[in-house]
């Protein structure tokens, strides 16, 4: 059978190894398993919002609020926005594929950075878009300026704080490169992680109504999966001028997002002290995994986010060590895949992280 064929150069994005898959593999208990690969809050979601998503448990039968007006209000409630500059979507990669969907096309090119969110590049090849990335593995803005006026791109991605990496760019720096942008090129500023910078550096911190009352050609993301840790329900939103969110509109699908998701993702605004302590724990945890790097040597990528990336000395491995750690019932990230010799971390609950510190001491 002949498909598209822009999918011969697109490869499947690999998602971290889940429990379930690793009891199968290993015969290893399921209490006994540890995963520190998806950047997933360890704490979970607040209490209100289980109570909340009980409640309603009894409308599973019935087709979600395609206007999704709660969620939408206290969203525009929390940022200072109208509805009319939101558009919500499974998840933010859902809003990544709306957008490119809308903007780009067979030829247009879309700039990124060299090692970043692998989801812009495989919605991109998609529609048969080129390529072009940086080539610093941190966001090195007058690189992407100088790419910009080289090759003009549909669509600019910067991803900040970074997945896989953890940096951020500075606020400033980023709105100055902006600046500099015509109007015609949409510039996405993936903010996944902003929670976490917010909390760490004033600095690092980008605020969408900001960034969309000084340009009509930014489209910000942001998520419910990571500090709000409600990954499994697949909730994310854009902000941006309303003329952005129109076009998006035109490629999203109806009820895109379930009804228990709605509840779960408006109840999770109401309990932001959930969400501050639990990122307020995440960098205390984070230090010891400073402690440990600076203990075996080993370079840590100053990190802003609920994660730490530890580069590995040539001697060592990352595939080896990934794989070593996962048959100790420890689920950890393997970077070999974008280029990098080092493995990424989620910084867990007390207990998982000395457990990370504990079986990889010997491998280290």
């Amino acid at each position: 059978m002949n498909f598209n064929s822009a999918l011969e150069n697109i490869k499947s994005y690999e998602a971290g190894k889940p429990i379930e898959l690793v009891v199968r593999e290993y015969g290893i208990d399921k209490d006994d398993i540890v995963k520190l690969a998806s950047n997933e809050n360890p704490f979970g979601c607040s209490p209100k919002v289980k109570e909340a998503v009980r409640a309603i448990i009894d409308n599973m039968s019935l087709y979600p609020d395609d206007s999704m007006v709660k969620l939408k209000s206290a969203l525009g409630e929390k940022y200072g926005i109208s509805s009319d500059e939101l558009i919500v979507g499974a998840g933010s990669d859902q809003v990544i594929e709306f957008a490119i969907h809308a903007k780009a096309h067979n030829g247009s090119k879309v700039l990124m950075n060299s090692v970043t969110f692998a989801m812009y590049e495989i919605y991109a090849k998609q529609v048969g878009a080129v390529i072009v990335r940086t080539a610093s593995r941190e966001h090195n803005m007058e690189e992407f300026y100088a790419l910009y006026q080289e090759h003009k791109p549909s669509i600019i991605f910067l991803c900040t704080p970074n997945n896989p990496t953890g940096d951020a760019l500075d606020a400033g720096e980023m709105i100055s490169f902006i600046e500099k942008v015509d109007n015609d090129t949409l510039v996405i500023v993936d903010g996944a992680y902003m929670e976490y910078a917010r909390f760490k550096d004033p600095s690092k911190a980008v605020e969408p109504k900001d960034l969309i009352e000084k340009f009509d050609n930014v489209l910000f993301l942001g998520t419910f999966s990571k500090a709000y840790g409600l990954g499994g329900m697949r909730v994310g939103y854009g902000i941006a001028s309303a003329s952005i969110i129109k076009a998006l509109y035109k490629v999203r699908p109806p009820f895109n997002i379930t009804t228990l998701s709605l509840e779960a993702a408006s109840v999770a605004l109401e309990d932001e002290a959930f969400v501050i302590e639990c990122i307020s724990d995440n960098f205390k945890e984070m230090k010891r995994y400073e402690a440990f790097a600076d203990e075996k040597g080993i370079q840590i990528i100053e990190s802003y986010t609920n994660f730490v990336t530890l580069s590995l000395p040539d001697a060592k491995n990352s595939s080896q060590i990934a794989q070593a750690l996962l048959k100790k019932g420890m689920i950890i990230r393997d970077l070999s895949s974008y280029g990098l010799n080092a493995i990424r971390v989620t910084i867990g609950t007390q207990v998982q992280n000395s457990r990370f510190f504990e079986l990889c001491e010997p491998l280290l």
